[in-house]
């Protein structure tokens, strides 16, 4: 039987603390947040592992490195406002509640939504709301603290860093693969914004997100 204490401590060390995550908050919550209990019951005993967990739809949870990554890089403070674009099975969404004081979650795919709100609501997470909604309609000016994109965007997107309010910060993956460009994109006034390259990755597209024009010959 699995050592749940044992596999998330080792989640933690081997592969979190391992991909340079050290903010102690960030360490806290993932330790703290039953990452088990958001994984789909088949997979139960791969919620630890170092991979994209299946969640049907073609979608998937991130690894446990790659999201104390994002978490560590929007620097979450306990009075923002978070957005998150992609629930999937609300596992970040809980992280991201635990050091914010609200999170809005977006899923476009309503079966995920709720599952996603069973697992909050079965974890004792009272923060979050997850909305069954297609992000590319966000029309939104200035209204969240933070913002995490858990799928890329193939052609950046300006919608999300104008939801940002001042000193807001916005991860977002852009790019095609093999290889794209995670971003810290903070809004530093009313129209200046301070683009950051943190690391390589690659993630799967957001559903409806813009392409970049095919070539034809």
């Amino acid at each position: 039987m699995l050592d749940l204490a044992a596999a998330r401590r080792q989640m933690i060390e081997q592969q979190v603390r391992a991909w340079e995550v050290l903010d102690l908050g960030v360490l806290e919550v993932m330790a703290r947040v039953p990452r088990e209990e958001f994984a789909p019951a088949a997979c139960r005993e791969l919620a630890f592992a170092d991979l994209n967990v299946p969640l049907g739809h073609g979608q998937s949870m991130l690894t446990p490195k790659l999201e104390g990554r994002i978490l560590q890089a929007l620097e979450i403070r306990s009075e923002d406002r978070a957005l998150e674009v992609g629930t999937g099975s609300g596992y970040f969404a809980a992280c991201l509640g635990g050091l914010a004081r609200t999170v809005r979650s977006m899923e476009i795919f309503p079966d995920l939504v709720e599952s996603a709100r069973a697992n909050l609501l079965r974890t004792g997470v009272h923060n979050v709301t997850v909305e069954a909604l297609d992000a590319m309609t966000l029309d939104v000016e200035g209204a969240y603290d933070a913002i995490a994109l858990t799928g890329s965007l193939p052609v950046y997107d300006r919608r999300f860093e104008r939801a940002l309010a001042v000193g807001g910060r916005l991860f977002v993956v852009t790019g095609l693969g093999p290889v794209m460009e995670a971003q810290l994109v903070t809004r530093t006034g009313p129209a200046e914004f301070l683009r950051e390259t943190l690391f390589e990755t690659v993630m799967d597209a957001l559903i409806h997100a813009p392409e970049p024009p095919k070539f034809v010959f």
